[in-house]
């Protein structure tokens, strides 16, 4: 690090975090590792973060609370869509607390003795993240539940009445659990996190911040519009403005003289399928087959997803949320249809009404189904 730089100073320290991403760029660069690109592009800090105000002031005062009292802050539970920061927060958690951070999935601990695994080899004021922790066996997660409140683990050994159950003390630490799905973690398990964060879907202006600090890590000159024009198409999510801003870049360095204009962003938009709405390739095979092959529904996911030559769960997870939150696509007791919306979007004209379908039956259509 600089000498010239006040560690205690928070601007100096944003500057130091940022010299630091840059040499994580350059080595990522000459590697070619698209992971290691992208690990470097995640902001280092709290300061650092764009957007997501509400959670980032919670969660400052949280950190900085727990740092005044010299212990290890409450357990932490972070929600929200996939691409929106969570693990990005969970590794700003250790470092605004200067403490390790050891990383594990949900679906990696089968076994109670998994865990217990993890937990024996933590030390005090660790950090703990579990991505997808709502895919944990039952018998892990109920170990959790005295691991997180009482910091105990009872390890069992030998099976059937023999069976001998040792309590292994646990040093004081802090649990950052993720999920995409907060519905699914039991009530007792959610109970006990001290805080919970559910993360918001990015403005278009937000992104653009975020896309001109990207570029600015990764060395691309972009204009104000060609910045714009990626921020537009990236679905609120900063991971696919990023993605997209390196798609784009290479477009730039190819066919154009390395500038992200508007126009560049466009064309090479356009190459790769995303249009002005952030639609890719599936989302419009999705409402092209509804409304051309199936009149605009209903249609069943099952028999969507056939048509357009997917698996019914990449239907199902990858392009129905968007397409049901830009109001293309609703879900009803009798299966998917198609909105004005969608309708208009491909150039097409919605059909009449169906006159067999009640007032009480449209009401549904707004509703799950």
């Amino acid at each position: 690090m600089d000498p010239d730089l006040d560690p205690l100073d928070p601007l100096s320290r944003a500057e130091a975090a940022h010299l630091a991403a840059r040499g994580s760029l350059t080595d990522a660069d000459a590697s070619g590792d698209e992971r290691a690109i992208e690990a470097a592009l995640r902001p280092r800090s709290l300061a650092e973060i764009v957007g997501q105000a509400r959670v980032r002031d919670q969660l400052g005062l949280v950190l900085e609370a727990a740092r005044l009292r010299g212990r290890a802050p409450d357990h932490v539970l972070l929600s929200g869509p996939p691409g929106l920061g969570k693990t990005t927060l969970a590794m700003i958690i250790a470092a605004e607390m200067s403490a390790p951070l050891r990383l594990t999935s949900g679906p990696a601990i089968t076994h109670a003795g998994d865990l217990a695994a993890i937990l024996s080899g933590m030390n005090e004021g660790d950090v703990l993240f579990i991505d997808e922790i709502h895919r944990m066996s039952r018998p892990a997660e109920e170990m959790l539940y005295m691991a997180m409140e009482d910091f105990r683990v009872d390890v069992v050994i030998g099976k059937g009445p023999g069976a001998t159950a040792i309590p292994l003390e646990i040093p004081p630490f802090t649990l950052v659990g993720a999920t995409t799905r907060a519905g699914l973690l039991p009530g007792p398990l959610r109970d006990r996190f001290g805080f919970t964060a559910q993360l918001e879907f990015y403005e278009p202006d937000e992104l653009d911040r975020i896309v001109h600090r990207s570029a600015g890590l990764l060395g691309v000159e972009l204009t104000a519009e060609g910045s714009a024009q990626i921020a537009s198409r990236s679905r609120g999510t900063p991971r696919i403005a990023n993605r997209l801003l390196r798609r784009v870049r290479d477009f730039a360095q190819v066919r154009a003289d390395g500038v992200v204009t508007l126009e560049v962003a466009e064309a090479a938009l356009e190459l790769y399928e995303v249009d002005r709405l952030g639609l890719d390739r599936l989302d419009r095979a999705v409402i092209d087959a509804l409304c051309r092959r199936f009149g605009g529904g209903p249609v069943g996911i099952a028999t969507l997803a056939v048509a357009v030559g997917e698996e019914r769960e990449t239907v199902e997870e990858v392009a129905e949320p968007f397409l049901v939150r830009l109001g293309f696509l609703a879900r009803t007791p009798r299966g998917r249809i198609a909105t004005p919306a969608a309708w208009a979007h491909l150039g097409l004209r919605a059909p009449a009404p169906d006159p067999s379908v009640g007032p009480s039956d449209a009401e549904q259509m707004l509703f799950d189904g």
